[in-house]
């Protein structure tokens, strides 16, 4: 699937208001795309509605709502069936995200986590995959899951949990779907500009303290566009690639785990250190 492919292809976003969720849809617009989107932000949500229309792509559907409620994603697929055939390709992008030490991370954050990157993904592949199945023309699921679904990020536990969780059903949904012709792609980003990177909490650490704000701003200084990632999964999607990476270091990276596992370990005990070491300082 070339990317021209995507001309009238009907496309299912979660996270279309910001981030690399909108930045995808604008692109899947320009591409001829006809777009179904979600958000449980209202009004960044209507505004790249408008927005993918005023550069001529078609949204024939939309609708403001959490991805970790169940029923109303269910409620939202079941209007869309009513109306329309299959979705041909299926992203679930929307994500949040939380930092901290088992010793500071509250319930709240575990099952935020888990609620919205994990099982968010899941109501959806729930009510969107079994009638790609069903429609028999193949088609495409992308799932968003990051670098903290590949390596171990100093105290990442929580997001990873969830991450490395998306990142395993998109492996066994890669084969287990195959013989439906229908592509599974996890994307794996490190730092992106998004509002995620300036609302991350860091469980217990004053995110305005002049030493953690110089690290988090070390950190967006990394950061790649939103732009950048949403061409590198529709290049990704027209690959039928499993892993799509956004930045050439997370690729290093998750080399580096799989081929000299005891450097690696001794290299993200001393990130750990220095991660520890810059947050503490934050820490209320």
């Amino acid at each position: 699937m070339a990317q021209s492919g995507f001309d009238g292809k009907r496309c299912f976003l979660t996270g279309a208001a910001s981030g690399i969720g909108r930045a995808t849809a604008l692109k899947l617009a320009a591409h001829g795309a006809t777009l179904y989107l979600t958000d449980r932000d209202a009004d960044g949500l209507a505004t790249t509605v408008a927005d993918a229309r005023a550069l001529g792509g078609a949204v024939a559907e939309h609708r403001a709502l959490d991805i970790s409620d169940y029923d109303a994603v269910s409620r939202f697929a079941a209007d869309i069936h009513a109306n329309h055939p299959a979705m041909d390709i299926v992203m679930n992008i929307a994500g949040v995200s939380a930092w901290g030490t088992v010793d500071r991370l509250t319930h709240e954050h575990w099952k935020s986590m888990i609620d919205i990157n994990l099982m968010g993904p899941i109501h959806v592949i729930e009510a969107f995959v079994p009638p790609m199945v069903q429609a028999g023309r193949g088609g495409h699921l992308v799932n968003v899951s990051s670098a903290a679904g590949l390596v171990a990020l100093p105290w990442h536990a929580a997001y990873s949990a969830s991450k490395y969780g998306l990142r395993g059903l998109s492996e066994v949904l890669r084969f287990d779907l195959a013989r439906h012709r229908i592509g599974v792609s996890v994307v794996v980003p490190g730092a992106v500009k998004t509002p995620l990177v300036h609302t991350v909490q860091i469980a217990g650490v004053d995110r305005d303290n002049p030493n953690v704000k110089k690290w988090t701003d070390r950190f967006t200084g990394h950061a790649v566009s939103p732009e950048h990632v949403a061409d590198r999964i529709l290049r990704g999607v027209a690959k039928n690639r499993y892993l799509i990476y956004t930045s050439p270091d997370i690729r290093a990276l998750y080399l580096f785990k799989r081929v000299a596992w005891w450097p690696y370990s001794v290299a993200m005990r001393q990130a750990n250190v220095i991660f520890s070491r810059a947050l503490r300082s934050g820490m209320r």
